[in-house]
C-alpha cells in the first residue's frame, strides 16, 4: 500500500521551504536568558514580547496600507486594514492572559537583570503612536544610542498622522473640512475642533447615504478604543506581578501606565457621541 505522502514534492538543497521562507532557525535562535542559573519562566517572557514587537511591525504595514488606499480614497481597502488591526488588537490583549500564567514570584526571580530595561521603550510602539497623533517629543531620549530608532521616530514624528491623512481625503470628496485643520503643525497634538465633528455628525445621522465612511469612521473608533483597552490590561498585569513598584527601566511602574488611559487619538469621534446624543428624549 503507498504511503499517503507519496506525492509530496521532496524539496531539494536550493529549494524553498517552509524553514527556509520563514527563517526558522534564526528565529527560535533569537531567545537568550540572561539569568543564570536559568529561570524557567525567562523565555516565556522574552517570546511574549517578541511577540508583541512582531504584532508592532504588521500593525505599521497595515497603517502604511491604510494611508495609501485614503490618498486615493479607497474606503474599502481601510476597512479592511482597520479590520486587520481590531483582530490583532484583540490578540495582543489575550497575550497578556498567557504572560499571566507566571507568578510575581517566578518574575522577580529574574526581573532584577531587565535593569533597565523596559517596554517603555519600545521604539515600534512609540512610532505607531506617533503615526496615529500621539507625538511626544521627550522620548527621543530613549533612543538616543539607537540611530535606526531615532531616525524613524523623528520621520513619525515631522509626517502627517492617519487621521491628517483621512481628513485630507474627506476634504478631497467635498467634506467642509476647515482649512485650518487641513494645515495645521502635524507635530502638534490634533485638539477638538467643533467644525470636524460637524462633518462627522452628518455622517452618522445619515449613514445609508455614507455607507462605506460610516463604517470606516466605526473602524478608527474601534482602534482607539481597544489601544485604551490594551493599556488597561497592560496596566493590571503589571499590577499583579509587582503592585505599585517602580518599573525596570526606572518608570512609576503601573502609576505611570494608568496616566496613559486618558490618551485617545480622534476626539471628534468621541465628541460626535456626545452630539448625537443631545436634545434626544431616553428611551
Amino acid at each position: 500500500m503507498s504511503s499517503q505522502h507519496e506525492s509530496f514534492i521532496e524539496p531539494g538543497p536550493s529549494s524553498v521551504t517552509y524553514g527556509t521562507y520563514l527563517k526558522a532557525h534564526e528565529l527560535i535562535g533569537l531567545q537568550h536568558e540572561l539569568t543564570l542559573p536559568k529561570e524557567h519562566d525567562e523565555m516565556l517572557f522574552i517570546i511574549i514580547h517578541q511577540v508583541y514587537e512582531l504584532w508592532f511591525k504588521q500593525m505599521l504595514h497595515e497603517l502604511n496600507h491604510c494611508e495609501a488606499m485614503l490618498k486615493t480614497f479607497k474606503p474599502m481597502g481601510v476597512i479592511r486594514s482597520l479590520k486587520r488591526l481590531e483582530s490583532i488588537q484583540k490578540v495582543l490583549i489575550h497575550q497578556v492572559d498567557i504572560l499571566e500564567t507566571m507568578t510575581p514570584d517566578e518574575f522577580n526571580r529574574f526581573r532584577s537583570n531587565l535593569n533597565p530595561a523596559s517596554g517603555f521603550q519600545s521604539f515600534q510602539f512609540r512610532e505607531f503612536e506617533f503615526r496615529l497623533g500621539l507625538k511626544n517629543p521627550s522620548y527621543f531620549r530613549f533612543f538616543a544610542h539607537d540611530p535606526v530608532a531615532k531616525q524613524r521616530l523623528e520621520a513619525a514624528f515631522q509626517a502627517p498622522t492617519l487621521y491628517d491623512v483621512f481628513l485630507r481625503a474627506m476634504a478631497d470628496q467635498g467634506f467642509a473640512i476647515p482649512r485650518e485643520v487641513l494645515e495645521r503643525d502635524v507635530t502638534q497634538i490634533h485638539e477638538l475642533d467643533p467644525r470636524v465633528t460637524r462633518v462627522l455628525q452628518d455622517i452618522y445621522e445619515q449613514p445609508e447615504k455614507h455607507y462605506q465612511l460610516y463604517v470606516l469612521l466605526e473602524g478608527l473608533i474601534e482602534l482607539d478604543e481597544l489601544l485604551v483597552l490594551w493599556r488597561y490590561r497592560h496596566m493590571q498585569m503589571v499590577r499583579r506581578m509587582i503592585g505599585d513598584l517602580t518599573g525596570t527601566g526606572g518608570s512609576p511602574g503601573a502609576k505611570y501606565l494608568q496616566t496613559t488611559l486618558s490618551k485617545t487619538i480622534f476626539p471628534e469621534l468621541w465628541d460626535v457621541r456626545n452630539q448625537l446624543g443631545k436634545n434626544k428624549p431616553y428611551a
